[in-house]
This record gives structure tokens, C-alpha cells and sequence, in this order.
């Protein structure tokens, strides 16, 4: 196995590569088989037998995603089924609830037995691998070892470190997108109370452009469509979506849009399995007579970052047959709800073909082809995800989703409008419950009124400015509520430094990770609940709720006993750090952690949307919350849905060097490895690879499994390097390269975000790729 040499100009390497130890040589071979079905099936079945889960792990998948009585799948935010299917479920969400139920343990003899230093130098599959964290436990410099710390005390510690900061903007609370509703809540409050805005979250790495887009263009952070559209709809646009990775439940939509007829167009550099056939598994006569369904009419490759260039073209033929025929776009819709059109008509009308050609990277055959599947529609979604949004200009390529919609009226009615894919179970409520660095201060007012605090109203650090701060020393606590920050994180080095810089690391998990060995001076690790197991607080075996990507908020109920009798829940750890660091608050916190009702009482008080929320959530399947722009009421400047008219954006590489895009392999979840197989890549043992065109590795005097050293180059000048990986050639355009997140995380320098979004470019790495010496 090649080794990974990994390395920063400035900032020294970061540790050991990500990943298991591979069983066997590598190996590549093109996968031609359906998504799901039986290779899910198999999967699934080896991951019960390996982690001895055979008895709780079927009971386990038939309460997960079952309205009000189950647990909700801590993986992705695809919503429930409406048809109340008694299996809707799908392999890697099985991967990831059999990873939390794991009968593995992590306490106090482990961390005797093991100095930090020498944890640094397992893999990270190595650590999540050792099992589920017991007790809260306190980082001692002079030993070098984590040692068990009771909660109380733990509690005080970062209390008292959080109180004698000189200010509270140099505390910064993370959070992660598996966080419940009612903690995420409770977790606003305590840093509001406090006095800072400095809540970063994994929605500033992913769907931020999204949000920043869908409430310029409809004064919306968030799609508008829901699950009986895409039941409905009559032309399906999936872009930039690893849709039987990321959100296979999707699988079940596409085949039923196939089965009636819909039209399928998937965009995306890679044709990814999802995009070709696949058989559910919960359709058991499928299974056995081993039946696939299409999962798309068209497929379309652009370039990396070319996405933009052809959501143009398809406009650009919308207006040009409106020529021929006016009813090709819908006059009365865009005068009625609409501002900008003439503006943006211009500007369709100045962009010539031959651009959009070059920047897309499709003929005009091609972009011609989705114009006909969305001019002949009567009603289409837009869905989308990161392949969309972590890119320079990915506000205005989702402004350009909405600026196609609009052509044809495709909004607030039934089967069509945008709908972005979430890729983590709860991130959009984290959103909706106010974690949020930039809060309204219709939103700060309401809270203030209710919990009778004074919050402050000056905008707070998002990710990467709190990665800069700490580096800097302005930050000196950093509480991670899940997740696993240090590799999630872009230009990996650079905030490995960030974090030993602070004076205080709080991480909240439920496993070993990465972001407990890089930590500060001082480091708390405090271990939770997870979303499977029961939580017993005194009012009585606690819910929480979530909201799914398509604003539907459901309850979830965990059914296991929690791994050790010393975990507290999410709500329970937020409340025992803020009443240590505020001793004088009137907030009620330990009541609050009694009976989650009283905290989604306030809630309701506060938040738009959860109005009279303790009931409505307990209906079948929740409560959707509104959506005005469903509605074409728009909460823009205008008070109507607004076009926009920004230029197509250069996105072409420079000779000799190529567009890299960071992925998820198959057997992984965010930053979780289960594997080194990539099985809807064909890739057995491998990670450190990177896929790559065979026209562009015969330019590079390349050959498959050729070691290869690849060079980032930041907008400042500076270079990141990973060496020795293996080329492995790939359906991908010329010009185009793509590899596995976290490993590539490296090569995202710090300065390299979205000056739109401020996300990282995670999509868009310009690097030069040479073979080994």
C-alpha cells in the first residue's frame, strides 16, 4: 500500500491518513451493477455479523424512521415515507445506527492504557473502531493521558474557564447537524445568554450558498417542496447529488418517478450508481425476481463548477422558444410574483452558446436536451446538493435553479420548486432553532422577550472565521457539539494549529475521534447519549424532534438501554455547562432537562413555525413548518420572487492543472470510515486514490494505480501537497479530478472560501497532478 505523505508550506503535517488498515491489495473494476438491492442487502448483513449486532440490530431497523414510536436515522435528513412503509430504511443508515449501538467500549482502563501521543498515530477508523465513550474524562499535560473526571466537576472547569474570559466572543460553540431540536435550542440559549453570536456549524461547510440564495431570490433559507411533490412532479433535475451514498432513501422516489413516467435528468461530474438503475430493497417481489428500475432518462456530465453555465442554456432555450411560442415560459406567473425578469432575460440573451459550451463543458446538443425534458413539463423540482453549493459562485448557481423555475411558474404549486438534499439528519433544524451566526434581530428580540435575556446583536464567527480566530488566540474555548471538527475542517493542518491554540477544547460525542488528540491546552471529553437509546430524564422517557430537508418535523424516540449508566443526553450536558458558567441565570435549566415538553413550549413561544408545536408534533409523520414562498407570499425586499442577473463565472482550469472535487466514498458517513471500499466505485482497499480521466493521465504519463503527488494552489500563491496517491481512471471530464473527503481536506487552503457563501471550496480545488519520482 503506498504511504500518504501530506504536507503544508507553512504548517508542518497533519497525523496518520484516515481509514482502516486494507485486508488486500487494492483493486479496481468499474461498477455495472443496480444501486441498493442485493449488494445493500449483503452489506448490511455483513455489518449486523461484525459488530455481534444480530439480535438488536433488526430490532433496531424496524423502529428506525416509524412515525412518533421510533428513533429517527442519525444519517441523512431525507424524509420519512408518507405511505408508512414498515422498511424505510437503507444500508448506510443501518451502518450508522449498528456503529452507535456497537457493544465496543472506551473507558477509563482504555485511556490508562493509551497516551494521546500514541493515539495520534491511529487511523481514525482505528479510534471510532474501539467503541462507545463512557464517561466524561479531563485531558492531564503531565501524564499525557485522558483521566476520568465526574460530571459535576467537568462542568465547573469549563464553566470557570468560560466565565473568566475578558469577553464571551472568545468562546465559540460548534455544532453538528445530528444535534435534536430541543438541544440545539437550549445550546443557542446558553451561548446568546452568555453574549456571544459565535455559533458555527456544519451547515457553513455545506449548504450555506443554499440558504444565502433561496432567501435572496424567495425570501426562504429553505426549499418548498415536500415528498408528495416528488410523488407528483413531472421532471425530476438531481444535481451534484451522490444520491445511493448520500440519501438513498431518494432511490425509493426515483423509481417510483421512473414507474409513472417521469422524466430523470441527473448532473453531476460522475455518472453515480444512483443514476442508472437500482432495485429497492423493501420491495420484496423486486428482490426475488432481481427486477431494476431506471433511476434516470438523461444523464449529463459538466465540468466541475459548470453547473451554472448550463442552468443558463437551459434558460436561454426556454426564452428562445418563447419566440416561437409564448406559452414556453409563463408570462402571467412572472409579472404577477416576479422582479428582475427583463434583466435577466438580457442577460440569457448576451450570454453566447459557445461560452455556455466552454464553461459547461457540455455541447449544446446536450444542454439542449434538458431544456426540452423541462420545457415539456407541466410541473419540475430542482434538487441539489454539495456538488452545487461548495463552489466560489454557488450562491449564484442556486440563484440560477430558482431563476429556471420561475421561467415556467415552477413554484407554490404541486410537484414542483427547489429542493435541496441535506446531507445530515437534523442540520436544517439546527438552522430553524437558532444556531445561527448571523441571527435576525426579528429573532434576537422574540428570544429576548420570551427567556428574558439580552442576547447580543452583532454577527458571530461561522466556521472558518473561528478557525482564523483561534489561530490567531481571540478564541479560547472551542465546544464542539458533535461532529468531528478537526477533520471536517478544510486546510487540515492549519486547524489542527487552530485548535492547540486554545486554551480550553470541549468536545460532546459519542466515540473516540480525531478532535480529542488535537485539542487545547486544557480538553473536556463529554460523552451523550446517542439517537437509539432511551432517555430517561425525571418527567419520564424523554422525545426529541428533528426536521428533515423537507421542513417536516417528527418526533424521535430511542428504544436500547445507553451504553453506560454515566452518559447524560445532549440537553443534559448544554444545561450543566451553562449553569456553571452563568451561575446567576434565571434560566430554568434543569427544569428544562426534566420534560422537553417545557422546552418545546418555548420554543413555540419563539421560533416561526413551532407554533403549538407539542402538539402537532405528535400527529402522524409531525407537523410541516410553512413555507411563505410555497405560498408566493416572498419575504423579499420586493415582496416578490427575484430574478438574478449574474454573470457566468470562469470555472475553466488553467493549462495543466485540473479541477478537484472532494466525495464521500460509499462505506462512509461525513468523517466515520467503515471501510476502505468504495463499492458504487468499484474500488476494494483503497483510499488515498484519485480518480481521474484517462485522456489526463496519457497527457501525465499516467497509468492505473500509478502513484501520483498532487499540489493544491491557494488564491494567496501557497501550496498543499499529498503524495504517493494512486491513479485510478474514471468517467469524469477532462480537466476534472476527484478524491475522498477527509483526506483531501488538506489540499482546501483556509483563504480558500466562497467570497458569496464563505464556505470552503471543497468542490472546486485547483491542483496539478504529476507522477511520483
Amino acid at each position: 500500500m503506498t504511504a500518504l505523505n501530506a504536507s503544508h508550506e507553512d504548517q508542518g503535517r497533519p497525523e496518520p491518513r484516515v481509514g482502516p488498515a486494507p485486508a488486500e491489495e487494492p483493486s479496481f473494476h468499474p461498477y455495472h451493477h443496480p444501486a441498493a438491492g442485493w449488494g445493500a442487502a449483503k452489506s448490511v448483513t455483513r455489518v449486523l455479523t461484525r459488530e455481534r449486532a444480530l439480535v438488536d440490530g433488526p430490532r433496531a431497523i424496524m423502529r428506525m424512521n416509524h412515525e412518533n414510536t421510533g428513533f429517527d436515522c442519525p444519517g441523512c435528513a431525507w424524509p420519512d415515507d408518507t405511505k408508512g412503509l414498515h422498511l424505510d430504511i437503507c444500508e448506510n443508515g443501518i451502518k450508522h445506527v449498528t456503529w452507535e449501538m456497537t457493544r465496543k467500549r472506551v473507558g477509563r482502563e482504555f485511556f490508562a492504557d493509551h497516551t494521546v501521543t500514541e493515539l495520534s498515530g491511529w487511523s481514525d477508523f482505528a479510534l471510532e473502531d474501539q467503541g462507545r465513550l463512557t464517561e466524561p474524562m479531563v485531558y492531564d499535560p503531565e501524564s499525557d493521558h485522558y483521566v476520568p473526571i465526574a460530571w459535576h466537576d467537568a462542568f465547573e472547569l469549563a464553566g470557570r474557564i468560560l466565565r473568566e474570559l475578558d469577553d464571551p466572543n472568545q468562546a465559540s460553540f460548534y455544532t453538528s447537524g445530528r444535534l435534536g431540536n430541543e438541544a440545539t435550542f437550549l445550546y443557542q440559549l446558553f451561548a446568546r445568554e452568555l453574549g456571544t453570536n459565535n455559533l458555527p456549524d456544519c451547515s457553513n461547510m455545506c449548504h450555506e450558498a443554499s440558504g444565502r440564495a433561496l432567501q435572496a431570490s424567495l425570501g426562504t433559507g429553505k426549499g418548498t417542496v415536500d415528498l408528495q411533490d416528488w410523488e407528483t412532479t413531472d421532471a425530476l433535475f438531481i444535481m451534484g447529488v451522490n444520491a445511493a451514498s448520500n440519501a438513498p432513501r431518494m432511490l425509493t422516489a426515483l423509481a417510483e418517478a421512473y414507474h409513472r413516467g417521469a422524466q430523470i435528468v441527473h448532473i453531476n461530474p460522475l455518472v453515480e450508481a444512483a443514476a442508472t438503475r437500482t432495485i429497492v430493497p423493501h420491495d420484496f417481489m423486486d428482490m426475488a425476481l432481481m427486477k431494476t428500475t431506471r433511476t434516470s432518462t438523461l444523464n449529463l456530465q459538466p465540468r466541475i463548477g459548470g453547473d451554472m453555465a448550463l442552468l443558463r442554456g437551459m434558460a436561454k432555450a426556454v426564452l428562445e422558444e418563447a419566440r416561437r411560442d409564448p406559452k414556453a415560459v409563463d408570462q402571467e406567473f412572472i409579472d404577477r410574483y416576479t422582479a428582475g425578469f427583463d434583466e435577466y432575460r438580457a442577460v440569457c440573451e448576451a450570454t453566447t452558446w459557445e461560452e455556455i459550451e466552454r464553461q459547461s463543458g457540455l455541447d449544446r446538443a446536450d444542454v439542449l436536451k434538458a431544456a426540452r425534458v423541462y420545457g415539456d413539463a407541466d410541473r419540475s423540482i430542482v434538487s441539489w446538493c454539495l456538488g452545487v453549493s461548495q463552489h466560489e459562485h454557488g450562491v449564484d448557481t442556486v440563484r440560477e435553479i430558482v431563476n429556471l423555475l420561475l421561467l415556467r411558474g415552477n413554484l407554490g404549486r404541486e410537484g414542483a420548486g427547489p429542493s435541496p438534499v441535506r446531507g445530515h439528519s437534523n442540520v436544517q433544524g439546527n438552522r430553524t432553532c437558532g444556531i445561527d451566526h448571523r441571527p435576525t434581530d426579528e429573532f434576537l428580540d422574540r428570544l429576548a422577550e420570551v427567556c428574558k435575556i439580552d442576547p447580543p446583536h452583532e454577527h458571530g464567527l461561522d466556521t472558518v472565521a473561528t478557525i482564523h480566530a483561534m489561530h490567531r488566540g481571540d478564541v479560547k474555548v472551542f465546544v464542539g457539539m458533535g461532529g468531528n471538527f478537526a477533520l471536517a475542517a478544510p486546510d487540515t493542518p492549519y486547524t489542527y494549529e487552530a485548535l492547540r491554540r486554545c486554551e480550553l477544547t470541549v468536545q460532546v460525542s459519542t466515540k473516540l475521534n480525531r478532535s480529542h488528540l488535537v485539542h487545547g491546552r486544557r480538553a473536556l471529553i463529554l460523552p451523550c447519549l446517542g439517537r437509539t437509546e432511551k432517555d430517561h430524564q425525571r418527567g419520564g422517557v424523554q422525545s426529541t424532534s428533528v426536521e428533515d430537508s423537507m421542513s417536516m418535523v417528527h418526533l424521535s424516540v430511542g428504544m436500547k438501554r445507553p451504553a453506560s449508566p454515566h452518559l447524560l443526553s445532549e440537553p443534559a450536558v448544554i444545561a450543566g455547562l451553562a449553569r456553571a458558567a452563568l451561575p446567576g441565570s434565571d434560566t430554568p435549566w434543569e427544569w428544562y432537562v426534566e420534560d422537553y415538553d417545557r422546552i418545546r413550549d418555548t420554543m413555540a413561544q419563539t421560533l416561526d413555525g413551532f407554533e403549538d408545536c407539542n402538539r402537532r408534533v405528535r400527529l402522524p409523520l409531525g407537523f410541516r413548518i410553512r413555507q411563505p414562498a410555497r405560498e408566493l407570499v416572498f419575504l423579499t425586499p420586493s415582496g416578490r420572487a427575484e430574478f438574478s442577473a449574474a454573470p457566468l463565472p470562469d470555472v475553466v482550469p488553467a493549462p495543466g492543472t485540473l479541477a478537484l472535487g472532494t466525495m464521500r466514498s460509499h462505506d462512509q458517513w461525513n468523517t466515520t470510515i467503515y471501510s476502505d471500499d468504495d463499492r458504487y466505485r468499484g474500488v476494494k482497499g483503497l483510499r488515498t486514490l484519485v480518480f481521474m480521466n484517462e485522456d489526463d493521465m496519457r497527457e501525465r504519463g499516467v497509468r492505473e494505480f500509478d502513484p501520483v503527488d498532487i499540489t493544491s494552489t491557494a488564491k494567496d500563491g501557497s501550496h498543499r501537497h499529498l503524495d504517493g496517491y494512486l491513479a485510478i481512471p474514471y468517467d469524469i471530464p477532462r480537466g476534472c479530478a476527484a478524491g475522498y473527503m477527509p483526506e483531501m481536506n488538506v489540499l482546501c487552503a483556509i483563504g480558500d472560501y466562497s467570497t458569496q457563501s464563505d464556505q470552503p471550496l471543497m468542490k472546486h480545488v485547483k491542483v496539478t497532478i504529476t507522477r511520483s519520482a
